[in-house]
């Protein structure tokens, strides 16, 4: 039987009468009905909730892990051990609690396979299409262009431990990487990339092991650098270097897409999301709290932005090559996984517009418009990457106003929207308080991200060789 409500009446009228797809998908004994070509095909529901905790780990276990040690650097050991517990605390229980606002809706046969679906149903259409929407993407398609510049990067790393004499500039290396990202990004549809993010967290396993063996071995080393763990600057400086390193550290909590990957769970639903966030999170304790003590306790406040740049000293290895070649080799290759993960919400927009749901998947009217519109979004992006080798600086200002609310803010609005617990019980506080003081966070780290990009306009230059 399919439920219906004033509220879903109201809004299945007024998105037909925008010409807008209907944002919420009715169910008939687990069978989806009204799907649109985008969650036909890319947000496929048929997955386990070991292919979701495959998933949830890639988009959250990322190469940006590896600059935990540097926000350190910037909070001390009380502040950044405690920042580094509340945000595993809170995401997990942010993550949950969405999961949670989900399972409820398709358990009344509307199940939401997209933010702004959800978004839509529970605030309003405004807030859904004008906030939620374009956020999402920003975050999204920022990730693809971010982990394409960082894959650039690594390949060049690569190349000039390899040669003495190299002559390659950064934006041939990301044009390589891009190519790469060209073939990847023609997998049909979330669903399929299961296997690759099982390889992803193997790999995500295996550098964060590399990294922490490395810092221990420098820690330990005559090659080591006095240990110095004292907060430097005047206190303006302190100040926006404590919400700077706490932005970074939620920006690498960040996830932004919980909705698009419980979408591939195959119904039942219930309880599936919960076990892939626990595979996710046993992850994400064993590679944050290892690469980010080990790194900071090895370099103290002098912890480079990314920490594999500690393991050089004037472009001189200051361990094996062999080994620094094979952590970066791992890094680059979960990178162009990370980035295949954030590119399905963009996959998803490109065939709801451009492909037809009545026809087969891989029939050629959808085929050769998949294959055109999917080529399309990595060539900007890796052409964005390409002249913007400083995307990092604007990355941080997009995570302050994108993963901030998408995963500390709107999901206590969303749970306490749809449960309506009482406003004398520890729930419902407890989750306006997270929702108010994420937001303040969200606005002061936007800030202090403008003011970085202030500071280093003056070297930025496109195409530039960094």
């Amino acid at each position: 039987m399919i439920l219906s409500t004033p509220l879903l009446e109201r809004e299945q009228e007024q998105d037909i009468g925008n010409g807008r797809p209907l944002p919420i998908h009715e169910e008939e004994d687990g069978i989806a009905k009204n799907l649109d070509a985008g969650a036909l095909f890319v947000l496929k529901s048929k997955g386990s909730w070991l292919h979701c905790g495959y998933h949830l780990t890639t988009s959250i276990v990322a190469p940006s892990l590896l600059s935990l040690p540097y926000a350190f650097a910037s909070l001390g050991w009380m502040a950044g051990v405690s920042c580094l517990v509340i945000g595993a605390l809170v995401t997990f229980y942010s993550y949950n609690l969405m999961s949670m606002v989900l399972e409820h809706y398709a358990q009344l046969g509307h199940r939401h396979l997209r933010f702004r679906d959800m978004a839509v149903h529970i605030l309003g259409p405004k807030w859904g299409w004008y906030y939620v929407a374009p956020i999402q993407f920003m975050v999204c398609y920022g990730s693809v262009i971010g982990n394409t510049l960082l894959g650039g990067q690594c390949m060049k790393t690569i190349y000039l431990l390899s040669t003495t004499d190299g002559t390659m500039k950064l934006y041939e290396f990301i044009i390589i990487f891009g190519c790469l990202m060209l073939i990847l990004a023609q997998i049909p549809s979330f669903h399929s990339l299961r296997y690759i993010n099982l390889i992803s967290l193997f790999l995500c396993l295996t550098y964060s092991a590399c990294v922490t063996a490395g810092s221990i071995y420098l820690g330990n080393s005559s090659k080591a650098p006095k240990k110095d763990y004292s907060l430097n600057g005047n206190t303006v400086s302190l100040i926006f270097g404590f919400f700077n390193a706490t932005a970074i550290i939620a920006t690498t909590y960040g996830n932004g897409i919980i909705p698009e990957i419980q979408a591939t769970l195959a119904p039942p639903v219930k309880g599936k999301m919960f076990k892939g966030l626990c595979v996710c999170y046993a992850v994400v304790t064993v590679t944050f709290f290892s690469v980010a003590i080990s790194g900071y306790w090895a370099f103290g406040n002098i912890a480079d932005s990314l920490i594999l740049s500690n393991f050089l000293e004037d472009d001189k290895p200051l361990l094996p090559k062999w080994f620094i070649l094979m952590t970066t080799i791992f890094i680059c290759l979960q990178l162009s996984a990370v980035a295949l993960v954030y590119l399905q919400p963009t996959n998803e927009v490109v065939e709801q517009i451009f492909s037809d749901p009545t026809s087969n998947q891989f029939s050629v009217r959808n085929v050769i418009p998949r294959v055109i519109f999917r080529s399309a979004t990595i060539v900007i992006a890796t052409t964005v990457a390409a002249m913007l080798p400083f995307f990092g600086d604007i990355n941080s200002l997009i995570g302050a106003f994108g993963f901030m609310p998408l995963d500390f803010v709107l999901p206590m609005l969303f749970f306490n929207a749809t449960f309506k617990p009482s406003k004398f019980g520890p729930i419902f506080w407890l989750n306006n308080i997270i929702a108010v003081v994420f937001s303040t966070f969200a606005a002061i780290a936007a800030i202090a991200a403008v003011r970085q990009i202030t500071i280093d306009a003056k070297t930025y230059q496109l195409f530039a060789n960094l």
